[in-house]
């Protein structure tokens, strides 16, 4: 039987209503407790009596301040919440609460394809990155041939991707924050799934040249890999000579088969889109089990998203392995504080209509049902805005809350995304297999062909967390070994959006 509604935790005074047709006026649970309003699927009722200013306690945490009476079983909504006051910075506790490490996790393998740097790719595919959006549909010109008349003669390459972007010049390129996106696409281009190194397209006169994309990794830069636009006589010649060098790599990368290798050569990336209020619930509490497997396993795992950790901050810095690491995650909410008010903004601004729809009343409320994704484990590093993420166990990679901007930004360090979902969202990335987890079975069974796990069976009983969270667990393994996706299987990809916080010319 499906419960009329879900309560996380003991103190809350608000719970989301369970069934896909919502709750009626009058319904009744075993227990006697009865409904005042008519109160759609995920969107809140109250359990006892909130008066005028009280705390509206969610997660056992308060998500907002009633501003008006609002009675037992009724609808809890949007506009009767006020915003609570961010957590302060100041004085935050940090490393007081640091987890054990978990038992190790044995004998879990994938088959990934090896790369001389050490990294292991679970796809095998050719890469060619761009320095500048002014090559760019030069450059998707090409790829379309390279696919039809090249790639079928190469069954053991998976696929082709152009790293265009929006970048590369008009841009003051020595401003402080023209670090982020220069790393991103450095990072990017010398992905895993690229077997580390790449091909790449310049027009000849912007501003990122390639020695200064690759300068820090790839000081030898092969120039045989690097075709310059204003070097050739015309398009025509552009798209062969584009052409001629890939079919070189192509040969390379067909010689490449897959090995098995521990589980500890995952890099995963978690990212939520599209959230509702059972996404704290559900989807992200199997993906935070996942999470603690992966890291019993030896592998990284990261969540993300600054803004949508910024207001549980609070449960996080105790976690934090040292108390470095702790000022390392403030660092980051303090940075991001300060580049929201510096364009007229602050972290209210971060809710969609979708969320809004989806029964979350508030960024708070959306930040607490996020950071579950992180599971339980010690924090054990912390990566800026553009950096890589290159420790074990897990680590916060800062990144905008933006779904392809994050996504983007996460490519730096990944070999495997997951995305979980209350609303639905395509999202996907050509470079990396993304896994999208739904946080209700209404829309799995609406987005069947879209949706690969359905963790909606936890709010009905049918399934657990732990039981989702191991077939997740399982399912990636499967799919960094090969197995596609849903958006893989229909050729899904978003553009990259770099995240540039330095100025444009």
């Amino acid at each position: 039987m499906i419960p009329l509604f879900v309560r996380v935790h003991s103190k809350d005074n608000v719970a989301i209503i369970v069934a896909p047709e919502g709750a009626k006026p009058g319904v009744r649970d075993e227990d006697g407790f009865t409904v005042r309003d008519q109160i759609p699927q995920s969107h809140k009722v109250a359990l006892a009596r909130i008066e005028r200013g009280a705390p509206v306690v969610r997660y056992g945490q308060t998500i907002g301040l009633a501003n008006r009476d609002v009675e037992v079983g009724s609808w809890v909504r949007e506009e009767d919440l006020s915003l609570p006051t961010a957590p302060k910075l100041e004085d935050m506790p940090l490393s007081t609460s640091v987890p054990e490490p978990l038992p190790s996790l044995e004998g879990f393998t994938f088959d990934g394809f090896k790369n001389a740097d050490g990294s292991v790719g679970t796809r095998n595919i050719l890469g060619i990155t761009t320095t500048v959006q002014c090559v760019a549909p030069t450059v998707d010109y090409a790829a379309r041939r390279i696919k039809a008349e090249l790639l079928p003669r190469f069954p053991n390459v998976d696929d082709l991707v152009a790293v265009t972007h929006g970048y590369g010049c008009g841009i003051a390129i020595n401003a402080p924050g023209a670090a982020i996106p220069i790393s991103t696409l450095k990072y990017i281009s010398t992905h895993a799934n690229f077997a580390g190194r790449p091909l790449v397209v310049s027009l000849g006169c912007e501003k990122l040249q390639p020695s200064r994309l690759f300068a820090s990794i790839l000081p030898m830069l092969d120039e045989g890999n690097v075709i310059r636009l204003q070097d050739e006589r015309g398009f025509g010649a552009s798209v062969s000579a584009i052409m001629e060098v890939a079919e070189k790599r192509l040969v390379e990368l067909n010689r490449r088969q897959r090995e098995a290798v521990p589980a500890a050569h995952l890099s995963v990336g978690l990212q939520c889109g599209g959230s509702d209020a059972f996404s704290g619930v559900t989807c992200n509490p199997a993906v935070g089990f996942a999470a603690d497997l992966l890291v019993r396993a030896g592998a990284s795992v990261f969540f993300s998203e600054v803004t949508e950790v910024r207001d549980a901050i609070h449960l996080l810095t105790p976690r934090a392995v040292t108390p470095d690491v702790g000022r390392k995650l403030l660092a980051e909410m303090q940075w991001y504080d300060s580049y929201l008010a510096g364009g007229g903004a602050d972290r209210s601004a971060n809710p969609t209509p979708g969320n809004k729809r989806g029964g979350l009343a508030n960024i708070v409320e959306k930040a607490l049902g996020s950071i579950a994704k992180a599971g339980t484990t010690a924090i054990m590093d912390v990566a800026s805005h553009g950096q890589k993420v290159t420790s074990e166990g897990l680590v916060f990679a800062a990144t905008p809350a933006s779904d392809f901007i994050c996504g983007t930004q996460q490519l730096a360090s990944m070999n495997l995304h997951v995305f979980t979902t209350g609303e639905g969202s395509p999202y996907s990335l050509s470079l990396v297999p993304v896994v999208k987890v739904s946080s209700r079975t209404a829309l799995a069974e609406k987005w069947h062909d879209l949706i690969d796990v359905d963790a909606g069976r936890i709010a009905t009983g049918d399934k657990t967390i732990e039981d989702v969270g191991w077939e997740l667990f399982r399912f990636m393994l499967e799919v960094a070994s090969g197995r596609k996706t849903w958006a893989e299987h229909w050729g899904l990809g978003n553009a990259l959006v770099p995240f540039n916080p330095g100025p444009v010319t």
